[in-house]
């Protein structure tokens, strides 16, 4: 036994990613491919055992866990709060009816009336960063398949937006003519040109794409310059549209390190500095957050 106190648990679109603690302390992690959706209504609480169970004892620990597990498919429905506000405004959602060995709460998303957006989970990585920064004021990008820009101030959400370039980038080089021309590699200059590219021409953007298909068929151009230069100009085109969020103020990128790293190099190029945050002590510390919240009203 490992004595465990509770378990944050970070539950995405296709991952569940679950950590046994003890205070701060991770004792243990253990991660499968039972994301939100590859689970019915009515396996969730299967999956999460199947992974935890060697951490459970014959007394309840509390489960803490954040992302699309909230959604309206999810385990419960945990409803959004609008922003402005904190990142963790209320109290997590209990979900009913679980196993008497643990007692599972859902952090709820946040949401935008207008312009209309969504976030489910970001908002604890939002709360984990602010955790030791009570006074920090900026803008936080959580780069992914669908990244965030989100505008802080005075401990609070104040807007965001949600960019879909992650996975335009994959349908791209999985699904459209440019399979044929983008594989592994990377070219740095490439990236750098292409961001500068569609920063200051973004109208420009979907004829840019097809010019890498149109250097493979006639220069033969390298597949991993291809694959820098497709990033380049869709992460230009989401830096063109977020400069009103990014120009002059104090950046944190909040991501796996290498999208956080292509990020804060792409800005980097624009005169403007990011501060890298490690995504998933930002994700326990806003689970540890939450934890504390269930506390005081339970």
């Amino acid at each position: 036994m490992m004595n465990t106190e509770w378990i944050a648990v970070d539950w995405g679109t296709s991952h569940l990613r679950a950590w046994a603690m003890r205070g701060e302390t991770v004792l243990h992690h253990a991660r499968s491919g039972a994301g939100m959706s590859r689970v019915n209504r009515d396996g969730f609480q299967s999956a999460l055992l199947s992974l935890v169970e060697s951490w459970l004892g014959p007394a309840p620990v509390d489960v803490i866990a954040c992302g699309m597990v909230g959604a309206r498919q999810g385990w419960v429905e945990a409803p959004y709060s609008a922003v402005p506000c904190p990142a963790l405004p209320v109290c997590p959602v209990r979900v009913p009816g679980t196993d008497p060995r643990i007692r599972a709460f859902v952090v709820p998303g946040l949401k935008q009336n207008e312009p209309a957006d969504v976030m489910r989970g970001e908002e604890t990585q939002i709360a984990g960063f602010l955790s030791p920064r009570p006074h920090w004021d900026g803008v936080i990008c959580l780069p992914g398949t669908h990244t965030k820009w989100v505008q802080v101030s005075a401990g609070e959400v104040i807007s965001f937006r949600t960019f879909m370039t992650g996975e335009m980038f994959d349908l791209l080089c999985g699904q459209s003519v440019l399979k044929h021309s983008v594989g592994d590699g990377w070219d740095e200059a490439a990236f750098g040109d292409a961001v500068a590219d569609t920063l200051s021409r973004p109208e420009n953007l979907a004829a840019r794409l097809f010019g890498i298909r149109a250097a493979d068929l006639l220069r033969g151009q390298d597949t991993g310059r291809a694959r820098a230069r497709l990033s380049g100009l869709l992460l230009g085109a989401e830096l063109a549209a977020t400069r009103p969020y990014w120009l002059g103020q104090q950046i944190a990128i909040i991501g796996s390190p290498d999208l956080s790293a292509a990020y804060a190099a792409a800005l980097k190029q624009q005169g403007a500095f990011c501060e890298i945050a490690d995504a998933t002590q930002a994700t326990l510390a806003g689970l540890s957050q939450a934890r504390n919240l269930t506390r005081q009203t339970t």
